[in-house]
């Protein structure tokens, strides 16, 4: 399904956008419907697929060698309310999400980094990549519950 950094990234920066969609339907059922658990929903969605979103910027950022200001943008645009998706199509235009995994060390030396020999051992498991990716979602995102919402529980 993921078969190339376009794919993954193009269908969590969707995602995205859809629970951004969510979490402003749970305030406004909860300011008109007085429906607080709207808000507990559609926000658990949106923190969890948001944090997703964040991971596969990076995995995607570091496969595709982007510099430190694409990498920046693609994360930071979770933060705007469907900023992610104008950034995907900025990021496609531009050939950033272009060509396959990089899943063999090439004569490039910079593949010889320990962080490029890491990304290459997980993308040739992609169960294990998967697994590892859900859990320190899950991880953050329990955490994130213990701390608690932006501005208190007020």
């Amino acid at each position: 399904m993921f078969r190339t950094p376009l794919t993954l990234f193009r269908t969590l920066a969707i995602a995205e956008a859809i629970s951004w969609t969510l979490l402003i339907a749970g305030l406004i059922l909860r300011a008109t419907a007085d429906l607080p658990i709207a808000v507990s929903i559609g926000g658990g969605i949106h923190g969890f697929v948001f944090l997703a979103y964040g991971a596969t910027a990076v995995l995607v950022a570091l496969n595709q060698r982007w510099g430190v200001g694409p990498a920046a943008i693609a994360i930071v645009s979770a933060v705007i309310p469907y900023a992610t998706v104008p950034t995907e199509i900025w990021l496609h235009r531009t050939g950033r999400l272009r060509g396959a995994w990089r899943l063999d060390e090439t004569s490039d030396p910079r593949d010889r980094r320990p962080i490029d020999r890491l990304l290459r051992f997980f993308l040739r498991r992609p169960a294990v990549l998967a697994v590892a990716l859900v859990l320190v979602v899950a991880i953050v995102f329990a955490v994130l519950l213990i701390v608690g919402p932006p501005g208190g529980k007020g």
